[in-house]
Parts: structure tokens; sequence; C-alpha cells
């Protein structure tokens, strides 16, 4: 009954955001979406990556293996190293264990926002064993670390940028705190999930893959604090919360932003456009998941006034009219962006701009394609609040 209560005053609260025009309720948009999904994540066999297994990987069988998107064979030379083609994802990498994440990513997310909506405890229940299976299961479990990522054939085995495959346990996080809050599953179990995401999270912040990712410079940065963060609140690391949101501070913002509010290094790519809403929902995320109310990251400004907001006003323009975006145009894509940018919705909730929230509301929510969802670490905003 705790859960209960304190799950009906956020509801009266956060979930919903009321300015002199209307009110915004994220419950109401989300409710029919979600139940309508729910069967199709019910009763499902657990799917790891000990199910499939590239003969390319230098890993074992529960180790998470994937290639570099835009690395392709040499045509002249098809049985040497692979070449890059910046922004052209190659269809025939190893992509196995990236979409089985992002289905659990989906599992969880479906069955805890279920739960949110019904407080009906058989959601939860049935997310259980997919838990299980991926952290726990010495026969099924995927090892804590990501030494096999964004492989790249004859030059390397793994990468640190290949850590960016891991921004949809993100929300798998969050679903076990949901799962955690209701009570319904023992301890032991539970500190056997969790475990899993200690160990990792070690890894991800003392591995030198790890340290790479930190350093990297761009969106890769922002994902690796998006994921230390949603880790550490889990295991309750404040150690590392609290880095993260002076690295923030100290290093993505003022580092990363233009003082227009844009992301240079994004836009300097070959997907400008994409990468740049990326960035924009990557770093909201940090802000959603790193604010204390003694701390708010969506306040916060550098000294020369860079901050979320600002980034909301460069980019909301060009995500209402497309057709208005100054930059050159991504080389694959494009015409799919954007959809329901999380930066629209979460700094519409804090700000309370019912333009950004309209906006969120109206975009596609159903997105399909491969390449949209695997940069979209936000698919069940409710898990989020």
């Amino acid at each position: 009954m705790k859960f209960l209560s304190v799950y009906l005053v956020v509801l009266g609260t956060i979930f919903s955001c009321e300015t002199s025009q209307e009110k915004f309720s994220l419950l109401n948009v989300e409710k029919a979406r979600i139940l309508n999904k729910v069967e199709d994540y019910s009763n499902l066999k657990p799917l790891t990556v000990t199910d499939s297994f590239c003969n390319r990987s230098a890993g074992t069988k529960h180790d998470f293996y994937s290639e570099g998107d835009y690395w392709w064979p040499n045509p002249d030379a098809k049985e040497g190293a692979y070449i890059r083609r910046d922004g052209l994802s190659n269809p025939d990498n190893f992509k196995h264990h990236r979409k089985a994440i992002i289905q659990l990513n989906h599992i969880s997310g479906t069955l805890a926002s279920s739960y949110i909506i019904t407080k009906d405890k058989k959601h939860l229940k049935q997310l259980i064993p997919h838990l299980e299976a991926w952290f726990v299961n010495p026969e099924t479990k995927m090892n804590p670390n990501l030494l096999y990522a964004q492989a790249i054939k004859g030059k390397v085995t793994g990468r640190g940028i290949g850590i960016i495959d891991t921004v949809h346990l993100v929300e798998v996080a969050l679903a076990i705190e949901v799962l955690a809050e209701s009570n319904i599953l023992e301890q032991s179990r539970l500190q056997a999930i969790k475990q899993w995401f200690k160990e990792y999270l070690n890894w991800l912040t003392t591995h030198a893959f790890g340290i790479l990712e930190r350093d990297n410079g761009n969106n890769h940065s922002v994902c690796w604090a998006v994921q230390v963060a949603a880790f550490a609140r889990l295991v309750g690391d404040n150690r590392q919360l609290n880095y993260c949101r002076k690295f923030y501070k100290t290093n993505l913002l003022p580092n990363q932003m233009a003082i227009d509010g844009s992301f240079p290094k994004e836009l300097s790519r070959t997907k400008p456009y994409g990468y740049s809403l990326f960035n924009l929902d990557a770093m909201s995320n940090v802000c959603q998941l790193l604010s204390t109310k003694d701390d708010n990251l969506f306040d916060y400004k550098t000294d020369d006034g860079r901050s979320i907001q600002l980034g909301l006003q460069f980019l909301y323009p060009y995500i209402k009219d497309k057709s208005s975006w100054p930059y050159p145009k991504d080389v694959m894509y494009f015409k799919d962006w954007p959809v329901r940018q999380s930066a629209l919705l979460f700094g519409g909730i804090h700000f309370k701009n019912n333009e950004y929230l309209n906006l969120w509301t109206n975009l596609d929510s159903k997105f399909k394609k491969e390449e949209i969802e695997r940069n979209m670490p936000v698919k069940y905003p409710l898990l989020w609040y």
C-alpha cells in the first residue's frame, strides 16, 4: 500500500504538467499505447546472448558481440580487413545480440509500464524470468562487460565505443526499480539481479574501454553517463551519481554544446540531424536521471549560458519543421526523423512548455525501423518518473 500511495502522489505531481492553457498527463498519453502492446510482450520465452553466436566473435557464448555499423568489406580485398564508410550502416553485420537487448528493453518497459498503469502484479511476474535469464542463470546470463562490442573484422575484436550498445539496458534498470518497489520478489533474487549491474557498473568505470568511452567527447560520452547514472541509481552507488552530476556540468555540457545551443561535433558528422537529436535526448536523459530537489540539472547553466534549455531552443524549430534544417541532410534515414524525442518530453514537463509537449505527443510513437530504434534510449517514458 505504501507504493500505491506514493504512486498516487506522483500521478498528481510529476506525471502531469499544468499551465495556464491546458493540462498534460503523461499517464493518459501512454496508457492506450502500453496496454495495446502488453500482449505482445507477455509470456515470451527469454532470449539472451547465449541464443546466438557469431564465429567472428573472439568471446564466448556469454559475451555480447556486435560489429561496427559503418564498416564494410573491402571490394579490393574481400577477405581482408573491413573499411569505413561513415554514416552508412552495413546490413550484413552481426546484429542478433543487439536485437536481443532491444527486445529485453521492450519487454521490461512494456511490462513495468503496464504495472504502473494497472497495478496488476502479473505483469511484473512475467518480467522476472527474463531478468534472471539475462543476469543470474549461469547457463544463459550475459557476462557483465562489453569487451567484444562493435568489433571490426581484421582490425579489432572489440572497442570502447561499443558501450553505447547497452544504452538499451537503462530502461531495464528503471524497470527493476519498479519491481523492487512492488515487493513481489524476494530480496535474495532481487539482489542477484542487482549484482550483475553492480559488476557491470564497476567495469564501465574502471576498464580501459569504459574510460575511453567516457572521454570520447561526443554522444558516446553522454550515453556513458546515462548508463552509469541509471545503473548507479539502481545499486545505490552515490559516489558515481555525484561523479556524473559533476561530469555533466564540467565536461559534457560546456565541451559539447556551442554558445548557440548546437552540438558542433554532431553537426560535423554525415548524419548531423539524427546525431543532434540523439545527443540532445541523451543529455536530457542525464538531467532526468540525476536531478534532485536541491540540484536540478535542467536549470543548470554554465557561466556563458549553455544549458539543456538552450539546446532545446536551438533544435525545437527544426523538430517542428524539418524542412527548415539549414545544415546538410543525413546520408541515411533523414526522412525517418524526428520521432518522440525525449528531450521534448522531459524539457516540456520541467519548463512547463506546452509547445514542446504538444509536439512530442504528435510525433511518431511506433517507430520500428532498426536505425531509429537503436538511437532511442527512451521508449517507455513512464519509467523515467
